[in-house]
């Protein structure tokens, strides 16, 4: 059976590279090689404890049926408090919509919003499933590239520039998978300013690192009155509380759309893990200690890992604002070989560094720059060093 037999829309889909390199380096490390993984965005912290003390309670308690296809109600409530309190979004329990992790909640939205041959600005680089998701609605994506020079963070004035009347929705991540870049006020300021001017144009804003922030307090695009009941803010449980095989993500927006990601879920998943599900009621309205002590490890980490990036030839990188991750710029490299491996992208790169310093990271061109490669610090402090430097060794080897 060849793939001539699958759907053309499953054949135009691409496989997630992030989770491609990560197979390579568990691959090569089954083999018994020495793999240092920063390949995927996952933290390596363990899921708090009272976290996990509430989904055994709630095992004990007979949470074990199907759950409401939106969420709990004390859980969506919960979660329409928070986006009130912290996020100064209008929401409601009606406005909320608990999803089987961040990912489905985002494609909830596209595919309840977009129709085949809408426009959809994305501002790159983008996180590896934004395409594909706006291709499986049969929408057109249309990227507005930021660059290492102004920190990644396309402009209003570039946006503009990519709106047609075609154009039914606005994508991107703050604080950014995969650059750790952060809008500002007067950033977003002036995007919200242009999207007052189309009032046809939506916007699905991804904070699923609100809470690893390195700036100080976060900030919604979602909170501008203008715009509010246009922007769809998605958040998670997967990074700021290390939940990630939790599988737990939720969107607030419009009751509109809140509804009709409702019946869209209700054909696909239902409703979210009810275990899961009690357990993020408790990592909402618990401390917020554990939080605090994983940001303050991911900064001290961030500022480890850049103090060594300096010390590596050829490589240039921006200082991110928050997330786990740095993007450096790697073109110098291109055109450069060793022992027959010539360097032309940042595939080539990532292939390179995992064959021959073993390190796991992931092309550029995955987030649409292929000027970058990304990797995670979201690895112990002594990985980290181990890893800059096989990075430093090998990329010397180039010539």
């Amino acid at each position: 059976m060849s793939t001539a037999q699958l759907s053309d829309r499953i054949n135009a889909l691409s496989e997630s590279q992030t989770i491609a390199m990560a197979k390579k380096a568990k691959d090569l490390a089954a083999q018994g090689f020495n793999v240092i993984n920063l390949s995927l965005g996952e933290p390596d912290f363990g899921t708090p404890q009272f976290i996990k003390d509430a989904a055994k309670i709630a095992l004990d308690e007979g949470y074990t049926h199907y759950s409401p296809i939106s969420g709990y109600p004390e859980l969506r409530a919960a979660l329409a408090k928070k986006l009130r309190e912290e996020n100064n979004l209008p929401w409601k329990a009606e406005n909320v919509v608990v999803s089987t992790g961040a990912k489905q909640s985002i494609a909830n939205v596209v595919l309840c919003l977009i129709n085949p041959g809408d426009e959809v600005v994305v501002l790159s680089p983008y996180w590896v499933s934004y395409l594909e998701l706006v291709k499986l609605a049969e929408g057109n994506p249309v990227m507005v590239a930021g660059t290492i020079d102004n920190d990644f963070k396309p402009t209003a004035a570039e946006i503009e520039k990519a709106i047609t009347p075609k154009t039914k929705l606005l994508m991107f991540s703050s604080p950014c998978n995969p650059t750790g870049s952060v809008f500002n006020k007067a950033e977003f300021d002036a995007i919200v300013a242009l999207l007052e001017k189309h009032p046809n144009i939506y916007v699905i804003a991804d904070e699923i690192y609100e809470y690893i922030n390195y700036e100080g307090k976060h900030l919604s695009i979602g909170s501008y009155p203008s715009i509010a009941d246009r922007v769809i803010t998605v958040n998670g449980f997967s990074k700021g509380f290390a939940m990630t095989g939790w599988r737990l993500g939720y969107i607030g927006a419009a009751k509109w759309i809140a509804d009709a990601c409702d019946k869209m879920q209700g054909q696909f998943t239902s409703g979210t893990n009810s275990i899961a599900q009690r357990a993020a009621l408790a990592a909402i309205e618990g401390s917020r200690a554990d939080c605090e002590m994983m940001l303050t490890a991911f900064r001290k980490r961030r500022d480890l890992v850049l103090s060594l990036v300096k010390e590596i030839p050829g490589i240039k990188a921006n200082i991110p604002a928050g997330a786990f991750y740095l993007f450096p710029d790697v073109t110098s490299f291109f055109g450069k070989s060793y022992n027959g491996t010539v360097i032309n992208n940042s595939s080539d790169i990532s292939m390179y560094l995992l064959a021959e310093a073993l390190v796991s990271t992931v092309p550029g061109d995955a987030f649409g720059d292929n000027n970058c490669i990304r990797f995670s610090f979201a690895a112990s402090e002594a990985d980290l060093a181990e890893a800059m430097t096989r990075i430093k060794s090998a990329l010397a080897k180039l010539q």
